[in-house]
């Protein structure tokens, strides 16, 4: 018993630094959590704010039970450009449950793990006019509206240190972290630079299963099963797989080449989900553009159907069935590198990062996506600052309303998102940054309240994020 603890602990401690391309580390999202020595302190020093619980908390830390809370609160608004001006603010709270099963003296090797979101306020997504939302939070539960819903509530066993397996359902946001993008707490906030647009099949929160295999200490594989309807608010399991399953599979390794530690790896995905092919007749566009969902994207659906409903009135009765495509895939490649860091320091530095991803077209209506930048974790005398500048472009299919594009000139060929932040930790629980957005966005028109089609002017948007952990 004593030998299988020792194995347990050492896959811990393997994955616990491993990240997947495109998405975060499996710690995060399916094994164990980092735990410090005391939740206890003062104010200023405590890793959370409302502290030990009387001792309590550190107590059920050495049980294996970890119940933790977090508020992300945004209050910002567009400066110039997009369809209007003007401020809003938008929250969301996560609360979580994870449990170690050999810390609670069951057996080793084994992580539960349950996580509840609900979001409140309104957001900049009318305002700012962009295709991708540029506050990636508003994509779940529901998206763009106050709703809660459960994210995650998931079974992992590790049998050794290059093996394990996982089970139930699964908050695929968080595969999203990687060094320098992909937690929109900290880092970056708009979509695009958070993970790959090519990737707007993929639900955010879906019953499953799969394999994990670290055949290296370096070297990480994945394999997972997913509902390809599931969502954050549907917890009804008899639901799971009746609209067809998502394959996801990713690898990354770890180099570190002069001695600066960098990432590479690559992503891809499969869906036998039967969607709207955007071959179609125009008199289904309608029919089309109301029904499909794109779980990472938004709800771009319903602004191009009233475009549809005021010029083309015609083509919203369908005369035919609709053209179906019944799969569809994408692919990732990304890598993260750092270009300095402090000698014997890991953990901070700067750094480049890129991505490159790429669909069939059709039923995806994303062909290419790209994101690169630069990050940094530290400045001299506040280590645990962090700061960075990211370009994200996203290249639509041309097979996506030609109608519309061609007759109204209302865009769709690729949109570009500009991004900088700089995240200062007040205290262990608490940051707060400011972020400066500038998209150029995919869709260059909309309807006014006349229903007269203007244009989307360049936007500009600020916000100054917080982020409490309880």
């Amino acid at each position: 018993m004593k030998h299988t603890s020792n194995i347990a602990c050492r896959s811990l401690t393997v994955i616990s630094f491993t990240t997947l391309v495109g998405f975060s580390s499996t710690a995060l999202a399916l094994g164990p959590v980092e735990v410090p020595e005391t939740w206890g302190g003062d104010l200023s020093t405590r890793p959370r704010l409302t502290g030990d619980w009387g001792g309590v908390r550190d107590e059920m830390s050495k049980k294996g039970v970890e119940l933790d809370a977090n508020m992300f609160l945004l209050p910002g608004g567009v400066v110039s450009g997009g369809r209007n001006t003007g401020a809003e603010f938008w929250g969301n709270v996560d609360y979580t449950l994870n449990i170690d099963t050999e810390k609670l003296g069951l057996w080793p090797g084994g992580f539960f793990k349950f996580e509840g979101v609900s979001s409140f306020g309104n957001s900049l997504y009318n305002q700012a006019g962009a295709f991708l939302p540029s506050n990636v939070a508003t994509l779940y539960p529901a998206f763009d509206q106050a709703s809660s819903g459960l994210m995650q509530a998931s079974y992992t066993q590790f049998f050794s240190a290059q093996f394990g397996v996982t089970m139930g359902k699964m908050d695929l946001f968080e595969f999203t972290p990687t060094e320098f993008y992909g937690d929109y707490r900290t880092q970056f906030m708009n979509m695009g630079l958070n993970f790959s647009s090519s990737l707007g099949m993929l639900p955010m929160s879906a019953y499953g299963g799969g394999m994990m295999f670290l055949p290296t200490k370096d070297i990480t594989l994945m394999a997972l099963a997913l509902d390809a309807g599931g969502t954050p608010t549907d917890d009804n399991i008899s639901n799971a797989f009746k609209e067809g399953t998502t394959v996801l599979s990713a690898a990354n390794i770890k180099i570190k080449p002069f001695g600066l530690v960098g990432h590479q790896g690559l992503t891809g995905m499969w869906s036998d989900k039967s969607r709207f092919s955007l071959a179609q007749d125009p008199y289904n566009l309608g029919h089309a553009l109301l029904d499909e969902r794109y779980p990472r994207l938004g709800n771009p659906g319903p602004i191009l159907y009233r475009i549809l409903e005021r010029r083309f009135p015609q083509l919203l009765v369908p005369v035919q069935p609709a053209n179906r495509k019944d799969n569809t895939w994408s692919i990732v490649y990304s890598f993260d590198q750092y270009l300095w860091q402090p000698a014997g320091d890991s953990k901070h530095g700067v750094g480049l990062f890129f991505s490159f991803g790429a669909t069939d077209g059709n039923p995806n209506p994303i062909q290419y996506s790209y994101t690169m930048g630069i990050g940094g974790k530290g400045v001299p005398g506040r280590p645990n600052d962090s700061f960075g500048v990211g370009w994200a472009r996203t290249q639509f299919s041309n097979q996506f309303v030609p109608l519309l594009r061609e007759s109204l000139g209302i865009g769709l060929d690729h949109e570009d998102a500009i991004e900088m932040y700089y995240t200062a930790a007040v205290t262990p629980w608490l940051n707060v940054s400011p972020n400066l957005q500038i998209i150029n966005s995919g869709l260059n028109k909309y309807l006014d309240d006349n229903n007269q089609l203007q244009n989307i002017d360049t936007t500009v948007e600020a916000n100054l994020r917080m982020n409490i952990q309880f």
